[in-house]
């Protein structure tokens, strides 16, 4: 509280704004105050370029608030996972069903359609569904990766997989001998395979150039041909895969 008894905002404080929250920020790269939509996180985000025009930051959120309704209306809606939803893992439809024991991926001999069995209700059927989507992320990646990084004659990344909400992926080249690490979004598994195929190749090139420059570009080009559309899609797409199981 300041001396006046009026609380002092500070980075990351929410605001309701006719019934809508918002997220104040500080970046002190800013030149002005400004209003966005994170379609990632689904929030409006107010920014300032210090702390101490946060209030005005909080003012001009609270005039535009016919805006940030507009911008959160164009929000996909949430997706809650379900036993009988139909979903699609790396382009292919797999089928959500209630189940005992552990939750699992089930793969019919008859070449019909997948299913992930599952048990709980609510989100602790969803938690439990999303952990094996997550796996099934960590061994369709970790696969492609292997075989990107052997066609660019690079070593073998350490692969994971984490629910990140600003990249689809990142990676870190290995240094004095230890192994590089790549790191994905698990979401991507919600992705067609080529889109997901084309992330993996993009972090892969990043194994020889740290940067977006003309000799990453050709890496990519040549792993993955014209990646323009897989980006698109992702850009176009990539709300509604955040949106999935919340």
């Amino acid at each position: 509280m300041n001396l006046l008894g009026r609380s002092v905002l500070t980075d990351g404080d929410r605001l309701d704004v006719d019934g809508a929250s918002v997220r104040l920020k500080v970046d002190r790269r800013a030149r002005r105050v400004s209003l966005r939509l994170d379609r990632t996180r689904r929030e409006i985000v107010a920014t300032a370029p210090s702390i101490r025009r946060l209030p005005e930051a909080a003012a001009f959120a609270r005039q535009r608030a016919q805006w940030i309704a507009e911008r959160l209306a164009e929000l996909p809606d949430a997706a809650p996972l379900a036993p009988g939803l139909l979903i699609e893992v790396f382009g292919r439809p797999v089928r959500l069903e209630a189940g005992a024991g552990r939750a699992r991926w089930i793969e019919p001999a008859d070449g019909s359609t997948p299913r992930i069995a599952a048990m709980g209700e609510g989100e602790g059927y969803a938690r439990a569904v999303v952990l094996v989507l997550r796996k099934k992320a960590l061994e369709v990646l970790s696969a492609r990766t292997a075989h990107y990084a052997a066609r660019l004659g690079a070593p073998m990344p350490k692969v994971s997989v984490a629910d990140a909400k600003s990249r689809w992926g990142s990676c870190r080249p290995g240094l004095r001998g230890a192994p590089g690490v790549i790191r994905y979004s698990w979401r991507l598994a919600l992705a067609p395979f080529e889109v997901a195929d084309y992330v993996a190749a993009h972090e892969c090139a990043h194994l020889l150039e740290l940067n977006h420059g003309p000799r990453f570009w050709a890496h990519v080009r040549a792993l993955v041909g014209d990646e323009r559309r897989h980006r698109d899609w992702l850009r176009a797409e990539g709300a509604r895969l955040h949106a999935f199981g919340r």
